[in-house]
C-alpha cells in the first residue's frame, strides 16, 4: 500500500510539474523566445498529458490484478498471517480516488488541448509576419544582405545570437542586425520603444591623491605567487610611492582632473595564456613585466582613479558584460570604464570575447607592450601586403596606445617602470661601503652564463664575481667554481648585494630589464657588450616575430643612449684587450649612485597624469586629404609652418592660430629633413630633440615641400611608413595616404624622410617642456 501510494503520489508531482512548466510561460509576443517555446510546448504538453493518463490506466489495472489475487487464494487466513486482510481494506478506496485524478488528468488534457490550440493559431499569425520579413535594399546599410546570409547559414554558431532573440527566421535576423549590430536599418514595425534606453553618463567625479596604498593591495587580490610579488613590491616603495605623490599634488596646484574608471586586465596571468610568470617568480624567471605592472597599478590608484583588476577570463567577461556563448555578439551593455590597460594576451582576449564592441571601444585600450610595436607592423593591411605581419601586430591601433617599458620609439608611448630612490644617508653609506674589487653578473638563468669562459676568466684576475643564478639541488654546471653564487635572493637582499660591488655586468641577455637601472642607482657600474651587427629581427632568434624592426646596438640600449660613461660602459666583447682596459678603468672610476628621474616614482606620476588628460584616442583627428587627380594636396589650406630664422628648418608660424587642445603643444614643433641612411628617432635625437609623430599630420602637405626647397617634379599619396618623404635625385615626392602608418622608425637609402621634432623636459623624454 505504501507502494502504490508513493507512486500516486510521484505521479501528481510530476504532473503538476510538466503541466506548471508549460503554463508558466509568458504570454506571446513578449519576446522574441516566446512564440518558439509555445509552440514547440504545444505537442509536448499534450504528450505528457497522454502519457499521465496512460500510467494511471496502469496503475488502475495493476490495482485490479492485486484485487483478484486477494480473492483467490489464502495468503490471508490464519492468525499468523504476516499481513492481514485489514491491511488491504482501503485499496478500494484508493482505486476510486485514482479514477477521480485519471478523470481530472483527462478533462484538464481536453482544456490545455483547446488553449494549445488556439495559441498555435495565433503564433502562426505572428510567426508569418515574421517569416514575411525581407532584406532591405538601403545604400546606407551595404553589408546588410551579406550578414543576413551570414546569419541563415551560422546563426546556431553561437549561443549568442539566441540570447539576443535569433529564432532562425529573417525577421529574428534583421531584428538583430539592426537593434544589436548596426549592418542593417531599423525594421518600420518594430517597437521601438521596447529597447531599453543608455544609461545616463555617471557624473564625473575628480580624482584626488590618496594616501593610503591598503586597498590597493586589496583590489589585486589574491591566489597567485604573481600577484604577491606585486603587492611585496608596492609596500617595499609605498613611502616613496606617497612622498611622489605629495609633491605631484603640490607641483599641479589643484588643477581639476577627472576621474576615470579603468579596468586592468593582466592577460599573461591568466589561466588561458597559460600563466607562465607565476611559476617562475620563485625560480629566478623573469620579473620585468611584473615589476612594471606594479607600478603602474601603483601609480594609477595614487592618482585618484577607480581601479577593477583582473588576472581570469571569467572575471573580465563579467566586468565587461560578455554575453553568454563564444564572443561573437556584442556586449550587452555600454562600456563601463574609461580606460583598460592590458597586454597583447588581453588584447587577444578581448577581442575574442567583445564581438563588434572590440572595435568600437579598442580607442579606450592601452596596451603595455615590452619591445614596442611599430606602425609598419600595426596596420594589418599594410603589415599583410609588406611582409610585416607578425604573431603580434595588426591590430590597427593607435600606435601611441602601445606603452612600453623604455622609451625605444617615440611611435609608442614610454610607460617605464620606477626604481628605488636613495636618500642622502644611503648614498654616502654606498660610497664608503664600495668593494672596488667585487662584480655581480646580470643573469638569474644558468643558460645565460654558457660560453662565457673567457669573459669570465678575465674578469676574475682582477674582481671576486658573484652570481645570482637559480638552481635546486646541484650548482649549474655553466657557474665556474670560482664564481660565488647566491642563488635566487629577495629583492632586499639583491639591493644590498649591489650596494657593495662595484661592477654589475652583462653579457649580452637579458634584453633591456629593470636590473642594470637598479644596479646604477646602488652605485654600480653598468659593463654590457656592443653587437656589431646590430640585433634584430632578422639576425637574432628573440627578435623574430616580435612588431619591430628596431636595431639593438647593445643590451641595454637606453642604459647606452640616455646614460652612458661613467655608469655605462659599451665594449667589443669580442676583443679582449679592450674589455680588460675597461675593467681597469671602472675599478679606477669612482661614480655616484644615479637614477634617471623618468624612472623615479615622480617621474612615472608625471607621465601617466599627462597620458589620462591628454591622449584622447576615441576624438579622431583631420585624416590628409584623399588622392586626386594629378595634384592631391592643391587644395589644402596654408601651411602654419614657417622657415627658421637660420633657414635650416621648420617652426610653428607665430602667425598661425594654435588649437589649445592639441597635445602636445604645437608650439614645440621642429621639422627636418633626414640623411638617407636616417630614421627620424636619430634625425631628431642628433639635434637634442625627440620625434614626435602626432605632428605628422601638419608635414603632410606639398607646401612643405616648397618651405624647405624641395624641388617636386611630382606629388603622389601612397601608404608606406617612411612617408612624407622625397626622392632626391628624381625630385619626386610623397606624401601619406593612412595616418596610423605615419612612423618615426624607419629609413631607406632611397628617401630624405620629413621628420616631426619637439623639444622635451630634462629627464622626462615623454613629455616635452610644456606638457604637463
Amino acid at each position: 500500500r505504501i507502494f502504490v501510494l508513493g507512486i500516486g503520489f510521484f505521479t501528481l508531482c510530476f504532473l503538476m510539474t510538466s503541466l506548471g512548466g508549460q503554463f508558466s510561460a509568458k504570454r506571446l509576443g513578449d519576446s522574441p523566445f516566446t512564440i518558439r517555446t509555445e509552440v514547440m510546448g504545444a505537442l509536448e504538453s499534450r504528450g505528457v498529458l497522454r502519457r499521465m493518463s496512460d500510467m494511471l490506466e496502469m496503475l488502475m489495472k495493476k490495482m485490479d490484478i492485486l484485487a483478484r489475487l486477494e480473492n483467490s487464494t489464502d495468503f490471508h487466513k490464519g492468525d499468523e498471517a504476516r499481513f492481514p486482510l485489514d491491511r488491504f481494506q482501503p485499496a478500494a478506496g484508493l482505486m476510486e480516488r485514482i479514477q477521480a485524478i485519471a478523470q481530472n488528468v483527462s478533462d484538464i488534457a481536453i482544456k490545455v488541448d483547446q488553449i494549445l490550440r488556439n495559441s498555435l493559431l495565433n503564433g502562426k499569425v505572428v510567426e508569418g509576419r515574421r517569416d514575411q520579413c525581407e532584406v532591405p535594399r538601403d545604400p546606407k546599410y551595404p553589408d546588410c544582405a551579406g550578414k543576413v546570409e551570414w546569419m541563415r547559414a551560422r546563426w546556431t554558431s553561437d549561443p549568442c545570437y539566441a540570447f539576443f532573440g535569433v529564432d532562425g527566421t529573417e525577421c529574428s535576423f534583421l531584428i538583430y542586425l539592426s537593434e544589436v549590430e548596426w549592418f542593417c536599418p531599423p525594421l518600420p514595425w518594430r517597437n521601438r520603444t521596447v529597447a531599453l534606453p543608455s544609461p545616463p553618463p555617471l557624473p564625473q567625479v575628480q580624482a584626488a591623491f590618496r594616501g593610503d596604498l591598503t586597498r590597493l593591495l586589496e583590489l589585486i587580490g589574491t591566489g597567485k605567487e604573481s600577484l604577491s610579488f606585486m603587492k611585496k613590491r608596492i609596500r617595499h616603495l609605498a613611502q616613496q610611492w606617497l612622498r611622489a605623490a605629495r609633491r605631484l599634488e603640490q607641483k599641479l596646484k589643484g588643477r581639476q582632473r577627472d576621474q576615470k574608471h579603468i579596468l586592468i586586465h593582466i592577460g599573461f596571468l591568466t589561466e588561458e595564456s597559460g600563466d607562465v610568470f607565476s611559476p617562475r617568480v620563485l625560480k629566478g624567471g623573469p620579473l620585468g613585466e611584473m615589476v612594471q605592472w606594479a607600478d603602474i597599478l601603483a601609480a594609477l590608484f595614487l592618482l585618484g582613479h577607480s581601479l577593477r583588476v583582473t588576472v581570469s577570463l571569467k572575471e573580465l567577461q563579467s566586468h565587461l558584460g560578455v554575453p553568454p556563448g563564444r564572443g561573437n555578439c556584442p556586449l550587452t551593455n555600454p562600456l563601463p570604464f574609461d580606460l583598460i590597460y592590458t597586454d597583447y594576451h588581453g588584447l587577444q582576449q578581448m577581442k575574442q570575447h567583445m564581438g563588434l564592441s572590440f572595435k568600437k571601444y579598442r580607442c579606450r585600450v592601452r596596451v603595455i607592450d615590452t619591445f614596442g610595436t611599430e606602425p609598419a607592423y600595426n596596420h594589418e593591411e599594410y603589415a599583410t601586403l609588406r611582409g610585416y605581419r607578425t604573431n603580434w601586430g595588426y591590430w590597427n591601433l593607435q600606435p601611441t596606445q602601445f606603452m612600453t617599458m623604455f622609451p625605444h620609439t617615440p611611435d609608442n608611448s614610454f610607460m617605464g617602470f620606477v626604481s628605488e630612490e636613495l636618500n642622502k644617508t644611503e648614498r654616502q653609506f654606498i660610497k664608503s661601503n664600495k668593494v672596488s674589487s667585487m662584480a655581480v653578473v646580470y643573469g638569474k638563468e644558468a643558460s645565460i652564463w654558457k660560453g662565457k669562459e673567457k669573459f669570465l676568466a678575465i674578469l676574475n684576475k682582477y674582481m671576486e664575481i658573484h652570481g645570482t643564478v637559480y638552481y635546486e639541488t646541484q650548482r649549474p654546471p655553466e657557474v665556474p667554481a670560482f664564481v660565488k653564487n647566491h642563488g635566487l635572493l629577495p629583492q632586499h637582499e639583491f639591493q644590498q648585494l649591489l650596494r657593495k660591488a662595484k661592477l654589475f655586468i652583462g653579457f649580452g641577455f637579458p634584453y633591456e630589464g629593470p636590473a642594470p637601472l637598479e644596479a646604477i642607482a646602488n652605485g654600480c657600474v653598468f659593463l654590457q657588450a656592443r653587437f656589431n651587427p646590430p640585433h634584430s629581427s632578422l639576425n637574432h632568434e628573440f627578435f623574430r616575430g616580435k612588431p619591430t624592426s628596431r636595431e639593438v646596438s647593445s643590451q641595454h640600449p637606453y642604459a647606452e643612449d640616455f646614460i652612458g660613461k661613467p655608469h655605462v660602459w659599451t665594449v667589443d666583447y669580442n676583443n679582449s684587450e679592450e674589455f680588460e682596459a675597461a675593467i681597469k678603468t671602472i675599478m679606477r672610476t669612482q661614480v655616484d649612485p644615479y637614477l634617471p628621474y623618468e624612472y623615479t616614482c615622480e617621474g612615472m606620476l608625471e607621465r601617466i597624469h599627462a597620458y589620462i588628460q591628454h591622449q584622447d584616442f576615441c576624438t579622431t583627428s583631420s585624416p590628409p586629404l584623399p588622392p586626386k587627380a594629378k595634384s592631391p594636396a592643391m587644395q589644402s589650406p596654408p601651411s602654419p609652418l614657417a622657415l627658421s630664422p637660420n633657414a635650416t628648418h621648420l617652426v610653428w608660424s607665430p602667425s598661425a592660430i594654435r588649437d589649445s587642445r592639441a597635445w602636445p603643444p604645437v608650439d614645440s614643433l621642429q621639422v627636418w629633413v633626414s640623411e638617407t641612411r636616417h630614421a627620424c628617432t636619430e634625425t631628431c635625437r642628433q639635434r637634442g630633440l625627440v620625434c614626435e609623430p602626432t605632428f605628422f599630420r601638419f608635414l603632410n602637405k606639398k607646401e612643405v615641400f616648397l618651405q624647405l626647397s624641395i624641388t617636386c617634379d611630382s606629388t603622389e599619396y601612397e601608404m608606406n611608413h617612411l612617408y612624407p618623404a622625397v626622392a632626391e635625385n628624381v625630385h619626386e615626392c610623397y606624401l601619406q595616404k593612412e595616418p596610423l602608418l605615419f612612423s618615426c622608425a624607419g629609413y631607406n637609402t632611397k628617401y630624405r624622410r620629413l621628420c616631426p621634432c619637439r623639444d622635451y623636459r630634462k629627464g622626462q623624454v615623454a613629455l616635452c617642456r610644456d606638457c604637463l
